[in-house]
């Protein structure tokens, strides 16, 4: 793993969790691949997807508009088994493995995944021998290199790196708002990769889009101290500017984001003390905000029995905390129209579990109602 880690290697990762879409909610294939054509010739190389991701269309989007048109050599693939969603039983997790061979036209991954492990969920991976699993694909070549993603506390990370030696990278959330947040351990978690000699792959440095767009506090502090970079620059530009990282992912959902993402990434300067010093400045505000800081992952969507939009809802409450102008009646009965609602609830616990925040979504929803005429 030693070559992803030199000083010239590109930094920015394609994330192809939020591909830009058309109107009817398909994925816009023509500007996924003018985004992807910029990004390689830029000199990234890194996408990464997964076999949950858009129903298995990300994948899909990824063939159409890379491997279908690039010879092998020019592009690096990730890609993820997720035994725990959607997955009824040992064969049907394995099986994800072959259909995500097809779907991405790789015919190898060079990076492949166990995913989002938390606590609620590692012994699925265990009862069905995931890991082993994984290990016997790259014996046969089709793996080249194999981790797993993780939304968990430090011990586990701990545990599992110590229990799997062989583990060759970690995916983990980092970014300057989860830097010190005891429920993400941005810091820690990396610390212990370090330790372990395992390099790590980041997801989120833009906190799903939240750091893009951060609060008026936020924003202001960083345009003053820069009025033309990008907020999503400061993010990005904190995380690779680390050490032991092989590349920071950002979801890019725009050529717009591409182009903007290229323009600092391309001949990436590292962070000096100046620059680090504004981002105290900025985390003493996050610090003190109130915020719901949810990343719009939708995972605890996939299995409310109630269908309830809960990202969504979160949306609307934010926007309403930043504006007391706010129409918060009308836009909360757009995003549930059709949908559950926040009183529907029944308090199941599913979308706890499914969580890669630890967010206490019962009891948000039930402040949510409040938002119901």
């Amino acid at each position: 793993m030693s070559d992803y880690l030199g000083k010239d290697t590109f930094k920015l990762g394609f994330g192809l969790m939020r591909l830009p879409k058309n109107p009817d909610g398909t994925i816009d294939i023509p500007q996924v691949t003018r985004m992807a054509d910029a990004f390689l010739e830029a000199g990234g190389t890194y996408f990464d997807t997964a076999y949950v991701y858009d129903d298995g269309e990300s994948e899909a989007a990824f063939k159409a508009a890379v491997a279908d048109r690039y010879p092998r050599e020019r592009y690096t693939v990730a890609t993820k088994l997720n035994a725990w969603l959607g997955s009824p039983d040992e064969q049907a997790a394995k099986r994800q493995f072959e259909t995500s061979l097809q779907r991405t036209g790789a015919g190898y991954f060079d990076f492949y995944l166990l995913h989002a492990i938390q606590r609620n969920n590692i012994e699925v991976y265990d009862k069905y021998g995931i890991w082993d699993f994984v290990r016997e694909q790259k014996a046969k070549g089709l793996v080249r290199h194999w981790g797993f993603s993780f939304h968990a506390d430090p011990e586990l990370l701990e545990e599992l790196l110590t229990k799997h030696p062989d583990v060759e990278f970690v995916q983990l959330q980092m970014n300057y708002a989860d830097w010190e947040n005891p429920g993400v351990a941005s810091r820690r978690n990396w610390e212990i990769c370090k330790a372990h000699g395992v390099p790590v792959t980041v997801m989120e440095p833009v906190k799903g889009g939240i750091l893009a767009d951060p609060i008026p506090g936020v924003r202001d502090i960083l345009k003053a101290a820069d009025p033309n970079a990008s907020c999503a620059s400061w993010a990005i530009r904190y995380i690779a500017s680390l050490d032991n990282i092989i590349t920071v992912l950002s979801g890019m959902s725009s050529f717009e984001q591409m182009a903007d993402n290229l323009g600092y990434m391309r001949h990436f300067k590292p962070m000096d003390a100046a620059d680090l010093d504004v981002i105290r400045r900025v985390q003493e505000v996050l610090n003190a905000d109130q915020s719901i800081p949810c990343t719009g992952c939708r995972y605890c969507v996939e299995g409310c029995p109630m269908g309830i939009p809960i990202p969504d809802i979160f949306t609307v409450a934010n926007r309403r905390k930043g504006s007391p102008h706010f129409r918060t009646v009308r836009e909360y009965n757009n995003v549930t129209m059709g949908k559950g609602r926040a009183s529907d609830c029944v308090q199941c616990g599913q979308c706890e579990r499914a969580c890669p925040q630890h967010l206490p979504i019962i009891s948000l929803l039930e402040k949510g109602r409040e938002m119901e005429n």
